[in-house]
């Protein structure tokens, strides 16, 4: 088995037994209702606040940043990037193109006043939060720095696809392939500072919360967003970030510090970190238990464990309905990516699924990120077709034909059906 595929059998073992400490009353949930599980102890947490200044951006836009129309899809608090935009822009996304993701406005923070409190009974001599370690932007930054390019990819990117290719209604934003960039990160490791910070040997869970304004769902108020991590999760490769692309970390993108969690769903790279509870009891939020797990006749009743690892994609650097002239030689670009493994191959047809060929990699392949992948193609019959692209990983996962409905529209893998005009 890779190390990938391990590191996925150890998650997926992981989570089992977490939901069995659930069902046994073991667990402690914050804010979480037992609309699907047995009943849990209510927990709350006193949130750090920071001041809050009013940004320089449009008027009523919840994102800081200009999305220009030709960049951008808007959708209510959230943009995605148009895909044609990235084409010529090199492995990494610029941080103006980069989508955002978010569940309210972006807050506009000042590096000076932000501190990163950790707390809870997995830290030792801290058995609640009243004696939490606190770190500041400048303790961050002095300590030893680590650099990593890694995507970032909400879990419901390309939603909007369950219902345009397969007839099947989901809730959630209705992202086509945009809601995922790569950038170079650096910051420093979570371990770390977790180490710094006397963590027990009896811990389990932490859990980051950000400083963005509470979440409203259903009128009822279920706090500031977190998510729990495994503690060998937090141990291993998650960064806490403070650099995007070799400049600070923008606003919309989690200034001054974000939660950077390779290959995992977006969810868990947690953006404007505030505080870390480090608890030596598994933690629920509303986001690994109403949200961000699947539901759906293919899944158990209460639903599947919490979603970690991406899955797979493929997107062509290419307008949707983008016009070619018949006859005339053209190269197709496109970027495939994976949270189990590194992309091995990648497969292009441009006759809706007739004919496939094997695209040529450009990109040494890696873990955590995109390799970009180009072929040649000359348009023949004129006419509406569609160009399909399904990659390969290391892992052995290939993108199929559908993906199994699930009533949120997560971790839509299937290969896209790209439509083209040939004139």
């Amino acid at each position: 088995m890779s190390a990938a595929g391990s590191a996925a059998h150890q998650e997926f073992a992981y989570d089992r037994r977490r939901l069995r400490q659930w069902l046994a009353g073991e667990a402690r949930a914050d804010g979480v209702t037992r609309r699907r599980l047995l009943t849990l102890l209510a927990a709350t947490a006193a949130a750090t606040a920071l001041p809050v200044r009013n940004p320089a951006r449009a008027a009523d836009s919840p994102i800081v940043k200009p999305l220009p129309p030709e960049w951008f899809i808007q959708r209510g608090t959230n943009a995605e990037t148009r895909w044609e935009a990235l084409r010529g822009t090199g492995h990494h996304t610029p941080n103006a193109l980069f989508f955002v993701r978010n569940h309210t406005a972006t807050p506009v923070l000042d590096a000076a006043d932000w501190r990163l409190r950790l707390w809870g009974d997995g830290l030792r001599g801290t058995p609640a939060e009243d004696r939490p370690v606190e770190f500041g932007y400048d303790d961050l930054r002095a300590l030893p720095a680590v650099t990593r390019t890694a995507f970032v990819e909400c879990a419901g990117n390309g939603r909007s696809y369950y219902t345009t290719q397969q007839g099947e209604t989901v809730t959630g934003t209705a992202w086509t392939l945009g809601a995922v960039g790569v950038a170079r990160w650096r910051g420093v490791r979570l371990a770390d500072v977790l180490h710094r910070a006397g963590l027990s040997p009896y811990a389990v869970d932490v859990q980051p919360r950000g400083l963005d304004a509470e979440y409203v769902s259903g009128g009822e108020s279920l706090g500031r967003v977190r998510r729990p991590l495994p503690l060998a999760k937090a141990l291993d490769d998650v960064l806490l970030a403070y650099e995007m692309n070799g400049e600070p970390l923008p606003y919309d993108h989690g200034h001054p510090v974000r939660v950077l969690v390779p290959s995992w769903v977006g969810i868990a790279s947690i953006k404007w970190v505030g505080d870390i509870e480090v608890s030596a009891r598994p933690l629920y939020s509303p986001w690994n238990t109403t949200f961000y797990r699947l539901f759906g006749p293919a899944y158990p009743e209460d639903g599947s464990a919490p979603l970690t690892r991406q899955t797979i994609k493929s997107a062509f650097e290419l307008a949707s309905g983008a016009t070619f002239a018949a006859g005339e030689s053209q190269v197709l670009h496109g970027r495939s990516w994976s949270g189990a493994g590194v992309v091995a191959r990648v497969d292009v047809c441009t006759d809706s699924g007739t004919n496939w060929r094997r695209a040529r990699l450009h990109d040494r392949p890696r873990p955590g990120t995109w390799t970009r992948w180009s072929v040649p193609w000359t348009p023949g019959t004129p006419g509406p077709t569609h160009l399909l692209a399904r990659a390969t990983d290391t892992a052995g996962r290939t993108q199929p034909d559908t993906a199994v409905f699930n009533a949120q529209g997560y971790l839509f893998h299937a290969v896209v059906r790209h439509p083209v005009s040939v004139l």
